[in-house]
């Protein structure tokens, strides 16, 4: 029944995502304005924002144990897909890319610029970077917000239940959201743990939804990748499973000149199909540990 769970949810929330409906990231900002203020000369604790993600996972997993003992685990199952909608999702990509798109293919870089640098990290927005730099700093962006949102939620869903994909989600928006900037880092630290297992297990994926052969060569560089962050894994993998030098922009261009005005709609188009792959394999994998009777 976790699977079914999952399924709607995913499929829910795609469709939401599509209408740009129901943003996770304004929910958690709010939730987190809202009771985590802190005294002055406090900014660097992370005590409180902590206790906003543990104690409404550790009463996750108390329903979830008591639901099962009592015999009664199909009660929680609204609740679960409730909240799997709201975990994941990444709404305003499908918008921005198209807009980017559409600018790359004019030439005008600065308007391409304009229409994605508030998706990107705080340090890389304003930068007078290359098209082919830009181009990699998207890619690299997207990749790692469809990984946040979407992977890493089903990978300790189908783990741990609603209550660790809870935890993983709700580390990964502290990193992000937390209105104090200083505390912001140490968030970072506990939310790349808990994406380094599920991030390696999708940069294998990437071979099996891609280009085998391209995905082996690349894959030794970061695996284990014990020193590497989750972007840099997803680049350097995403690069081999793609064909046609999709996160290689500088060969492409060499290469193909005059193709150059469709490569940055072409590029994210193949991306977007990796990642959908992707997941379709996670699903078929999900599927056989609910049929073994793991999840």
């Amino acid at each position: 029944m976790s699977l079914v769970v999952f399924l709607i949810a995913y499929v829910t929330r795609r469709r939401l995502d599509r209408a740009d409906h129901l943003a996770s990231d304004e929910i958690w900002r709010r939730w987190f304005h809202r009771w985590g203020r802190v005294e002055a000369g406090q900014e660097r604790s992370v005590w409180r924002g902590a206790l906003l993600v543990v104690l409404p996972s550790l009463a996750l997993a108390g329903a979830w144990a008591l639901s099962s003992e009592a015999g009664y685990r199909y009660a929680l199952y609204p609740l679960e897909l409730l909240l799997l909608v709201v975990l994941m999702g990444a709404p305003g990509w499908r918008k921005v890319l198209r807009a980017y798109s559409d600018a790359w293919r004019r030439g005008d870089m600065q308007a391409a610029w304009h229409h994605v640098q508030e998706r990107l990290p705080a340090s890389e927005r304003g930068a007078a970077l290359s098209p082919e730099a830009m181009h990699l700093s998207v890619s690299r962006a997207l990749m790692v917000s469809v990984f946040e949102r979407f992977f890493l939620v089903v990978f300790w869903y189908a783990v741990g239940g609603i209550a660790l994909a809870f935890l993983a989600r709700g580390l990964v928006a502290l990193a992000g959201q937390w209105p104090q900037a200083a505390a912001r880092e140490r968030y970072q630290r506990a939310a790349r743990l808990i994406g380094w297992i599920p991030s390696r297990l999708l940069s294998c994926t990437f071979g099996l939804a891609g280009d085998l052969a391209g995905w082996s060569r690349e894959i030794r560089k970061v695996f284990p990748g014990f020193g590497k962050k989750t972007a840099d894994v997803l680049m350097i993998s995403a690069n081999g499973s793609l064909t046609g030098y999709a996160l290689d922009p500088a060969r492409f261009s060499e290469l193909h000149p005059e193709e150059w005005p469709d490569f940055g709609g072409r590029s994210l188009s193949a991306i977007r199909d990796l990642l959908n792959r992707s997941m379709l394999v996670w699903i078929c994998a999900f599927a056989l540990l609910v049929i073994a009777g793991m999840a």
